[in-house]
């Protein structure tokens, strides 16, 4: 688990990079874009796990706790929102947060329709 959860922050630092570059210059979008990501991502491999459970428990703890665990950014989304506020900026800190959460909601669920749909 603490490779998967390893690999996960490695890759979360390099999603969180990329999608900062290219969707805004600051971390909020990054956050954002990992955390949706991440909770599709989740959402499907839960499912494809609970539908096929030949795979060890291991391998599939490695991949939803450990990697998609070290991946999304929860953290980093509070202390985006608590940087905004500090900066007087609550409305965007407002936004950022229901938007991860509503839309992460929603990410998560299609993640689920998908993974029942290709089972």
């Amino acid at each position: 688990m603490a490779l998967g959860g390893a690999a996960g922050s490695v890759l979360r630092y390099g999603a969180n990079r990329l999608a900062a570059h290219y969707l805004g210059a600051d971390t909020v979008m990054g956050t954002f874009a990992v955390n949706i990501a991440g909770s599709f991502l989740l959402g499907f491999l839960a499912t494809v796990f609970i539908q096929r459970s030949g795979l060890p428990t291991e391998v599939r703890v490695m991949a939803t706790v450990g990697l998609l665990g070290g991946f999304t950014t929860f953290s980093t989304l509070a202390y985006d929102g608590v940087r905004l506020m500090s900066s007087g900026e609550y409305a965007r800190a407002g936004i950022s947060l229901a938007a991860n959460i509503v839309v992460g909601l929603a990410a998560a669920w299609l993640g689920v329709i998908a993974a029942r749909a290709t089972v």
